[in-house]
């Protein structure tokens, strides 16, 4: 918010500099942005008054000006404004004034021949305006020639840009900032004058009707008459003007004002639109929300789709105004109105947040009604915007109707215990001479006085009932709310800098060990780590949505992370980078009749020809094998000791969340994808995307995809954390054999290879799958596999005798068990 000093000093003496100023509040907790000193705009420029205008002898657009500047002789200035004659008061940069706005010193100079001694200044020249047609001329009493132009432009005032945490809604108004320079300084307050009459009542041409008083707790609709709308004042103008607001007009400037002045947004409607919006003379201002099939064409000219969540303010059930956030074009004040209808009223802040994001609208209304504006200064505030419009407009007030919901007034305060000694618990010690100390009870006092509360003590003054004012009951809601308060009003920096009396040396917890070693053993299989968000479309209605979404793409949580892999793969492949093989650890989520889930789960995807853009295979491209693909995660598990089973997939399997198991039947080829075992139980799939999905996102044939839940793994892995040891290798030699069979196509590779280790024991090292064959020679739902069997022993050198002794112990037992037909 922009603060001019000169607004704030009518409300609180201020003998410190604007610097000064600035850095008091800064270190309060209110970051002032800029200093803006316009006083320097136009130091130098004086009121001058244009005696005698001729035009110039061989210019037709410039003018020969007398200017009488007080300062004996006339200053003979040439000037090219159409708008100059004589006898107006004009301000006059003199030789020697630096103008910073145009980046201009003003010398002595000659145009077309003639001398010109000054130059007659405009509002932009002057910095209040980007573009002007002529010079300004001053309105009013004859002014004093040679006094100093600045107080007349509004540039005697220097402006603090000042910005406020959003728990500080009271900062938003001048009456607030001064408040908290009172509390900062000690100087007193002067609050605006507000008029206390009674107004009538009763009138049955103006009736308010809430009929949603939670989203509108209090609305009061004032009639005012016989006003005379034209501009405002210079003063009002000014100020405005200094707080970044374009004044419009006396009614509605003065609405601006009391914004400005106390936080409170106010809206005035042209009561004769009104009337002919609503089809008579009786009104009833309603407040609702908006109906599905509602429009609003708002003050900027857009014309507005209204939606549920809208709030509207109605005139007899008409929608007149977006509430709280910007009023109608069909009832906005302009010259013609005579008669009005002032509104003043109370929102509340998730209503009117949901009602400007659903059309996308913000304003300086709706930016204080969604932090809270103080509810005991409602009525202030319209009696001063009543009292101004009055004496600006010359406006009468007819009659006034109210709807108030807040309830008993009495509970708009709130009381808080506080405890000394949480107060210096919290804090900590003071700098006190060359010492520490602590805070005492009647420093907590002075401060929290200052900041308007009032302190009963409990007892022995160590504790009190803190009874917060009403426009600080929504900020100061808990004891640590108001120790805050008191360290900052303190001064963060007069407390001493501690630090724990012991410290201790940071360690990881075993997940996050187990988490780090996982991550290097999938970048180390050539996988790179993604992040995607967790929020994306709404698709289906087992996904969690959000109830108020910044963006439709982002209106719920994923349920599976595959989908998000395959943007990125489909993504690196349009702008030529290649396919991007990748992981991810990340959560999931969804909703059952139980309640919302979630988990953490890691995903990857792999695909294409690695060998791409080197020369290999005389530059032929080559996808990527199932095998080439289950082996970089295999690698990786290998890395770290996490032994996984892979089975024919089934969307039934033990461990599977239904909804994933679902995508998984969909979206991955039938006859290509594996349940992931750890345990006994299915912890994740991995697959070949569906021929249908490659076609549909014109990927390679040959991409594959993982997903499993992560907890398993992690607690896996945690059971090896400090356990592993290294094992030298054997240094006595291996023996080989090869063993093939016929095997039904149904027994997985790992059911075989299990049997295998188990029969070969401690001698035999490794299984591994070499060959595979379904065809010709083949009986019939068989398949042909062959394995090499590597046997060594840790201590000897192994006999043949030993050798085969073991190896037909594998034989035999998987004849006995799996009924295989043996061919070597």
């Amino acid at each position: 918010m922009r603060i001019s000093l000169n607004w704030l000093r009518e409300l609180v003496d201020i003998t410190m500099s604007p610097e000064e100023l600035a850095h008091t509040l800064t270190m309060a907790g209110f970051e002032v942005e800029e200093i803006e000193d316009r006083r320097r705009w136009a130091d130098g420029v004086v009121v001058g008054k244009v005696v005698t205008c001729d035009r110039h002898p061989d210019a037709d657009k410039l003018s020969v000006c007398q200017v009488d500047v007080g300062a004996g002789d006339l200053l003979n200035i040439v000037c090219g404004a159409p708008n100059v004659k004589a006898g107006i008061y004009v301000p006059v940069a003199t030789v020697g004034t630096y103008l910073p706005t145009i980046d201009l010193k003003i010398k002595k100079a000659k145009l077309r021949g003639v001398p010109s001694a000054g130059m007659i200044c405009s509002l932009a020249e002057v910095g209040l305006a980007k573009e002007s047609a002529g010079i300004h001329i001053f309105s009013g009493d004859p002014l004093e020639v040679g006094s100093d132009a600045r107080p007349l432009l509004g540039l005697d005032d220097v402006i603090l840009d000042l910005t406020s945490t959003a728990n500080r809604a009271d900062a938003l108004s001048m009456v607030g900032v001064a408040r908290e320079v009172v509390a900062l300084t000690g100087a007193p307050l002067r609050l605006p004058a507000v008029d206390v009459r009674a107004f009538p009542t009763g009138d049955e041409s103006l009736k308010v009707e809430v009929s949603e008083s939670q989203a509108c707790p209090a609305y009061i609709g004032t009639a005012i008459a016989s006003v005379k709308i034209g501009p405002s004042p210079a003063w009002l103008q000014q100020r405005l003007e200094a707080a970044g607001v374009r004044p419009i007009n006396n009614v509605v400037d003065v609405t601006n004002y009391v914004l400005l002045e106390w936080g409170q947004p106010l809206h005035a409607f042209d009561r004769a639109k009104l009337e002919q919006v609503a089809g008579g003379d009786a009104l009833t201002i309603g407040v609702r929300f908006a109906r599905a099939d509602e429009s609003l064409k708002t003050l900027d000219g857009q014309q507005r789709t209204l939606k549920p969540e809208s709030l509207v303010i109605t005139a007899n059930d008409a929608a007149v105004a977006l509430a709280g956030v910007m009023g109608g074009e069909e009832t906005e004040v302009d010259e013609n109105t005579e008669n009005l209808v002032l509104e003043a009223a109370l929102f509340d802040s998730a209503a009117i947040r949901r009602s400007a994001r659903s059309q996308g609208l913000r304003s300086e209304s709706s930016a204080r009604y969604e932090r809270g504006v103080n509810q005991a200064e409602l009525e202030m505030a319209c009696r001063r915007a009543i009292a101004l419009i009055e004496e600006l407009a010359g406006g009468e007030v007819l009659s006034q109707a109210q709807a108030d919901a807040r309830g008993d007034r009495t509970q708009w305060s709130r009381a808080i215990a506080l405890r000394l000694d949480r107060v210096n618990h919290v804090l900590g010690p003071i700098r006190q001479g060359d010492g520490t100390g602590q805070l005492d009870g009647d420093t907590v006092e002075r401060i929290l006085t200052a900041l308007g509360c009032t302190l009963e003590a409990d007892g022995d003054s160590q504790t009190w009932t803190v009874t917060v004012p009403p426009y600080r009951a929504r900020d100061l809601e808990r004891e640590i709310d108001l120790i805050e308060e008191i360290a900052r009003l303190y001064g963060y920096d007069n407390f001493c800098a501690t630090l724990p009396n012991q410290s201790a040396c940071g360690d990881l917890t075993v997940p996050q060990q187990v988490l780090r070693e996982l991550r290097a053993a999938l970048r180390a299989a050539g996988l790179t780590e993604l992040m995607h968000y967790s929020l994306v479309k709404a698709t289906d209605e087992t996904q969690i949505a959000l109830h108020n979404p910044l963006f439709v793409e982002y209106s719920a949580l994923r349920t599976e992370m595959l989908s998000a892999m395959v943007d990125a793969f489909v993504y690196n492949l349009e702008q030529g980078n290649g396919p991007l093989n990748g992981f991810e650890i990340g959560r999931v989520f969804w909703k059952s009749e139980e309640g919302s889930h979630e988990k953490e789960a890691i995903a990857g995807m792999m695909g294409g020809d690695p060998s791409r853009g080197r020369w290999v295979r005389g530059g032929r491209e080559r996808g990527m094998s199932w095998y080439e693909a289950k082996g970089m995660l295999e690698s990786a598990c290998d890395r770290l000791g996490l032994a996984l089973d892979y089975r024919p997939f089934n969307q039934g399997d033990r461990g599977l969340h239904p909804l994933f198991a679902e995508y998984c039947q969909t979206h991955l080829h039938p006859g290509r994808t594996a349940s992931i075992w750890l345990w006994g139980k299915a912890i994740g799939v991995f697959g070949q995307l569906h021929p249908q999905v490659r076609q549909d996102r014109d990927l390679p044939e040959e991409v594959y995809v993982f997903q499993m839940d992560l907890d398993p793994i992690v607690q896996a892995l945690s059971k090896q954390i400090g356990g592993q040891k290294f094992v030298a290798f054997s240094p006595y030699p291996a023996s080989g054999r090869d063993l093939a069979f016929f095997s039904p196509v149904e027994l997985s590779v790992a059911q075989l290879a299990k049997v295998m280790q188990k029969a070969g024991g401690s001698l035999l090292e490794s299984v591994d799958l070499f060959d595979e064959y379904r065809g010709q020679n083949v009986p019939e739902g068989q398949r042909s596999l062959a394995f090499r069997l590597i046997y060594r022993g840790g201590d000897r050198t192994l006999t043949d005798e030993e050798v085969e002794k073991t190896h037909q112990k594998v034989r035999d037992l998987l004849v006995k068990q799996f009924e295989v037909s043996l061919r070597s």
